[in-house]
């Protein structure tokens, strides 16, 4: 459903949901808390989240309306994948839960659909809690659109420490003459988008949507320039490796000495290598002649407040409750969920997970992937490919035309 039909598909619920004088708070203008039933003695909310979290889900309601005692709470639990949750609303905004939970790349569509209920009570701390990063993933043109929920879809350095000192894994460029040296590999998917983009924007390069809806890359400009040749100088060395998760599951410990993934594989490498895992934030890199941080993108999970609740301000508190530090760190102990609040990632347990404490120290440098259309990964996949093949040529005009084809608008 397109934006415009979405848009007054809103419009036409809200006439029917809501009274007239609630109208203009949906679609992100500022609440009074005293323009809906705030003062009800019996309150009502439908709530949404993934079949994994439905017993927190309970137990944090509960815990809620007990610590509200001066009104009776009702919870309504639906099962809605955060990966489900905008096809859910965009089918059907009326019927959509007052609180969800949804994955920040999801948050354009949704807000630009106006199905989202901008977060006006407790802003500043909810920003003052989280990393900024998860901030910036919740936010849509300066508007704070979710709650951050969780920290922990990124990427980081994984890597044998009889190999590498933690000195070492600072640098890139120090990294590969150790490798050399002691021969071995150092693992990284350059021909995945989602991997090759650290360089770049590691460098201070951009994605960004335009007034048109397209996306705009500045990936060819004398920065983007810098870390093609970064690029290209590590996948030219000889302990480069490239390949999927079952290759680099494979070698590391063996072959393989460190390479960047993410948590998903952290329980397999603990296994394979036991007190010889370290993990850290991902190296920095040479090039232009200065050392650049490598940079990464990073997914958020939110819990959002639908446009057309009649409960907004009791609806942001269920929420802001949700996401809330005590809740963030049940979440790690009981789904081993990396925390966006800064106090819950900053717990000994939390820190003590060698996977999300490397997370953490990458998140200050992480990105988020709000303003990445479909149209990026397939050019940035071509060219990371003529990397890892060692291909010649021009890099200026391998980054033109990879730019060219990002930016290009949709066929047809």
């Amino acid at each position: 459903m397109g934006k415009r039909i979405l848009s007054r598909a809103l419009a036409t619920a809200a006439a029917v949901l809501l009274p007239a004088f609630l109208l203009a708070a949906c679609g992100g203008a500022g609440y009074d808390a005293d323009r809906d039933s705030v003062h009800s003695a019996n309150v009502a909310l439908r709530v949404w989240g993934p079949q994994e979290e439905q017993a927190n889900l309970r137990e944090m309601c509960e815990a809620f309306a007990d610590a509200n005692p001066g009104r009776s709470y009702s919870f309504e639990y639906g099962v809605v994948s955060e990966a489900d949750a905008r096809d859910r609303i965009m089918e059907d905004p009326a019927a959509a839960a007052d609180v969800f939970m949804y994955s920040n790349d999801h948050l354009r569509a949704l807000a630009e659909a106006e199905a989202l209920y901008e977060i006006t009570r407790n802003k500043d701390d909810i920003e003052a809690r989280n990393l900024p990063a998860s901030i910036d993933s919740a936010s849509f043109e300066g508007r704070l659109y979710g709650y951050p929920m969780t920290a922990d879809n990124g990427y980081f350095l994984y890597y044998d420490n009889s190999v590498f000192s933690a000195e070492d894994a600072l640098s890139l460029d120090r990294m590969v003459e150790v490798a050399v040296a002691a021969g071995k590999k150092i693992f990284m998917d350059v021909s995945n988008g989602w991997y090759i983009a650290g360089f770049f924007l590691g460098a201070g390069c951009s994605l960004s949507i335009g007034e048109d809806g397209g996306q705009i890359c500045d990936f060819n400009s004398a920065d983007g320039l810098k870390a093609a040749e970064a690029i290209r100088a590590f996948t030219s060395s000889p302990v480069f490796m490239t390949g999927d998760d079952p290759v680099f599951q494979g070698g590391m410990g063996a072959s393989i000495a460190a390479g960047v993934s993410g948590t998903w594989n952290a329980e397999i490498f603990r296994e394979k290598l036991g007190d010889r895992l370290s993990a850290t934030k991902l190296p920095s890199f040479s090039a232009g002649g200065e050392e650049i941080q490598m940079a990464s993108f990073g997914g958020y999970k939110l819990v959002g407040v639908s446009s057309l609740t009649k409960l907004p301000t009791h609806a942001m508190d269920l929420a802001d409750w949700l996401t809330n530090e005590e809740n963030q760190a049940r979440r790690f102990e009981t789904r081993g969920l990396g925390p966006s609040n800064i106090a819950a990632a900053e717990r000994p347990s939390v820190k003590a997970d060698i996977a999300l404490a490397a997370l953490a120290e990458q998140n200050v440098y992480a990105h988020p992937q709000n303003d990445v259309l479909n149209s990026f990964w397939t050019p940035a996949e071509s060219f990371g490919l003529a990397m890892e093949n060692n291909a010649g040529g021009d890099l200026q005009a391998l980054l033109d035309t990879m730019v060219a084809q990002i930016v290009a608008p949709p066929s047809g």
